[in-house]
């Protein structure tokens, strides 16, 4: 078959011949149709991500719309290394129909970073009454721009969204819904008292972060309180991304003072069962246009430019069968 194959760390896929995926029990093959180039996928490809096989040649791609041997469309995935999903044929262990009218490439975009911040929300819906107001750092990616659409769907009562570009965040407001956008300025430095302002008025409930780094320490300074007077409510802080770093200092004052649950939402964090659970409900949300991504299609066979390019906003969809 041929297939996007990545040959080392660092190196951009080629578009080649790559021996079929072996045939195994409590798997079927399948035709890709769609498959969205997301950070994870680099990431791993890369060896850089802690579930990565770190061997190479193989196959990038973690999921995929595919069409299956009763010519369904299905999202799928979990193929096994070497093999990925960006190539002809895949080989999987499950598939969930997609629901009608259902646009292939918006699920092949959309249900991996849109998931993110799906996971916790619901888990947030499940542990409060209420949602109240949910924090988005970094929400002018793909992810982020989801976030704050899923936040709106979850009946969120304020989105606060923040981001370095001030242009891109709002948009996100306007289009989306957002509202008490901060705007971090400069490239590393962030400013805390411009974050404590924008929380004065609606305390966060829910902070998904998908930066780290720098802009969570900030976060962490607006966060932490000033006073020995006990805040009402409690926060929960999700760290999903580090598109602004690996490592982020944790105040103890913070941990003191406020009433907050910090953890990670992840592979591996996750439970996969919890994760297959609502995938069929977010999967109705793209068909129905609740929440949408902007994408930009390449052929499967145009890998290395697809690869190469920069789409600010928009998510790199492979395409292969219609």
């Amino acid at each position: 078959m041929r297939a996007a194959v990545l040959t080392e760390s660092g190196a951009v896929p080629s578009f080649v011949n790559f021996p079929d995926p072996p045939n195994s029990a409590g798997r079927q093959d399948v035709t890709m149709v769609a498959a969205g180039l997301h950070p994870v996928v680099r990431s791993l490809a890369d060896g850089d991500h802690y579930g990565s096989d770190r061997s190479w040649p193989m196959i990038p791609g973690v999921d995929a719309v595919a069409r299956d041997a009763q010519e369904r469309l299905v999202y799928t995935g979990f193929a096994e290394h070497p093999y990925g999903t960006f190539a002809e044929r895949i080989s999987v262990p499950m598939v969930l129909p997609l629901p009608a009218g259902a646009d292939p490439k918006q699920i092949a975009a959309g249900l991996n970073p849109g998931m993110s911040s799906w996971l916790p929300l619901r888990s947030a819906l499940a542990s409060r009454d209420e949602l109240g107001t949910v924090v988005i750092l970094g929400a002018t990616g793909v992810a982020g721009r989801l976030a704050v659409q899923n936040a709106a769907a979850c009946g969120a009562e304020h989105v606060i969204a923040v981001a370095r570009d001030a242009a891109a965040l709002a948009e996100v407001a306007g289009d989306r819904g957002a509202v008490s956008p901060v705007t971090l300025t400069g490239e590393v430095a962030v400013d805390a008292e411009a974050l404590r302002a924008g929380f004065a008025e609606h305390i966060p409930s829910l902070v998904l972060d998908f930066l780290w780094g720098e802009p969570a320490e900030a976060t962490f300074a607006a966060l932490t309180g000033t006073s020995l007077d006990q805040r009402a409510g409690t926060i929960d802080y999700v760290e999903i991304g580090q598109a602004a770093g690996s490592s982020a200092a944790l105040p103890a004052e913070l941990l003191r003072s406020t009433a907050i649950t910090i953890r990670g939402s992840g592979a591996g964090s996750s439970r996969i069962d919890d994760i297959m659970a609502e995938i069929p409900g977010y999967l109705q949300r793209f068909a129905d246009g609740t929440v949408r991504v902007e994408v930009a299609e390449f052929p499967l066979a145009e890998i290395a430019r697809a690869w190469q390019a920069s789409t600010p906003g928009r998510r790199v969809v492979l395409t292969g069968q219609r």
